[in-house]
């Protein structure tokens, strides 16, 4: 199993001094995901969480909704041509009746509707494909005073990034501001992912009434998997994409971004947040 952190030796500079010293980094490898034994997609991540980043992105791409779904997910055997298993292979076998997604498993890298497509038809795929809609109707309601605390809460929870300063963080709060689930990993993508496949291992999805709070900005592809997911609101520390705008208008996700102490900026779904008068 790959390991989350590793050492490298370092030349470290500090007020013109130099010296020779061991530095922690966040480690970063490949993993495939395969879909009944068939490869499906490689992402770079952090090792760990493995088999729920996996699930999540499955999820996020519409082909599974519910435990159910998933008849196993293993680690490959012989993954490399002298047999050895190096954990970055995993294989997700669907259980009898769950149909295969619409787009083909003969190329060795599937590009997600997330990277591959744009405009109108990423919003139009997006909107079709989750099982979870999204509307102002699901009654959750968070005040923007408790909204500002959650970038503290998530920080002094990154064991991870204390000893790398290398790790995107995701975490998956309550509508009271409990810590729910968070992941940190070399592509912030990832880290959404394992929380979003932790979930469906757990017969959580869909994850209504929570927040999904990411350290960076907030992608056209974050938005999608927080909609696949059923989340409500989608809050980051830095700015939003345009295209990430429009889809959360079109789903009725609510998007908050530069959400820094009590400022931020609300680009959708603003009935969700108790505003000051």
């Amino acid at each position: 199993m790959g390991r989350v952190t590793e050492r490298r030796r370092v030349v470290r500079v500090r007020n013109g001094v130099s010296g020779v010293r061991p530095d922690t980094l966040a480690a970063e490898e490949p993993l495939e995901i395969r879909l009944n034994g068939k490869p499906l997609a490689i992402t770079m991540r952090t090792p760990g969480d493995d088999f729920a980043l996996a699930v999540g992105f499955l999820v996020s791409e519409g082909v599974l909704g519910s435990p159910a779904d998933v008849r196993a997910v293993t680690y490959c055997e012989g993954a490399t041509d002298d047999g050895t298993n190096t954990y970055n292979v995993v294989n997700v076998q669907l259980a009898p009746g769950v149909e295969l997604p619409a787009f083909t498993l003969e190329r060795n890298v599937y590009t997600t509707s997330s990277c591959g497509l744009c405009g109108k038809a990423s919003l139009d795929a997006v909107r079709t494909a989750t099982r979870f809609p999204q509307g102002a109707s699901d009654g959750v309601r968070i005040p923007v005073e408790l909204l500002a605390q959650l970038p503290d809460r998530l920080r002094a929870a990154q064991k991870v990034f204390d000893r790398t300063g290398g790790l995107h963080a995701a975490g998956l709060f309550s509508a009271q501001g409990e810590l729910l689930d968070l992941r940190e990993d070399v592509g912030r993508h990832n880290a959404v992912d394992k929380i979003i496949g932790r979930a469906l291992q757990d017969g959580r999805l869909p994850l209504t009434g929570s927040v999904l709070l990411v350290s960076g900005r907030a992608s056209f592809e974050l938005a999608q998997k927080a909609v696949m997911a059923g989340i409500p609101v989608l809050a980051a520390v830095s700015a939003p994409s345009s295209l990430a705008v429009d889809l959360a208008r079109e789903s009725g996700l609510t998007l908050v971004g530069f959400l820094r102490g009590p400022d931020m900026n609300i680009y959708a779904g603003e009935e969700r947040l108790l505003l000051d008068a």
